[in-house]
């Protein structure tokens, strides 16, 4: 087997395991209908690396950044109200973060019956490093915080300072990171 084709195929497995946990938590959701306002859902991001291949794959606002060239690239896009509000109704992220439905997820999974993935592919080079996290964690920080952390020797140190800063900050919800480096 090819390192492309097994590449491909682990993405494809990936996509069928998001799908199929999707799938699981509408079944839960059908036995626990008489309790009209469950909802089992949650964001999901992930990156499958191999050599100089990259894909990230998310639904709802859990993010994936790129640290690259000592530049922070978002490559994930948020599926939220807000993030809708932006495109569609031409909104500054200010205005739109003022709504108060703001945070609210357009996909999940679990949110509904049919689930829809964001796939980004990329090539990757030697230091690059790569944070995934949730909302809890880049909510509080800005951009030159998340790159000042990325940019440390190891990716162990980076995610002490990005979780320190987070919890010296206003973290109002859960904190999730993972940090790779190429």
């Amino acid at each position: 087997m090819s390192t492309e084709g097994s590449f491909d195929e682990r993405l494809t497995g990936l996509r069928q395991c998001l799908h199929w946990l999707n799938r699981r938590l509408g079944q839960e959701l059908t036995i626990t209908a008489d309790r009209g306002d469950s909802i089992m859902g949650s964001t999901v991001v992930a990156l499958l690396l191999e050599g100089n291949r990259a894909a990230c794959i998310w639904a709802g606002d859990s993010r994936c950044y790129l640290w690259r060239g000592q530049r922070l690239y978002q490559l994930s896009k948020d599926h939220s109200l807000q993030q809708r509000l932006i495109d569609e109704q031409q909104m500054s992220a200010e205005q739109a973060q003022a709504h108060p439905a703001a945070t609210a997820l357009t996909r999940a999974v679990g949110g509904c019956e049919h689930l829809t993935l964001d796939i980004l592919e990329l090539r990757v080079y030697p230091g690059d490093t790569f944070l995934l996290c949730s909302d809890g964690l880049y909510q509080g920080l800005g951009c030159d915080t998340l790159g000042t952390a990325l940019s440390l020797a190891s990716p162990q140190l980076a995610l002490k300072r990005l979780f320190d800063s987070a919890l010296r900050g206003r973290a109002r919800d859960n904190l999730t990171a993972v940090v790779i480096r190429q």
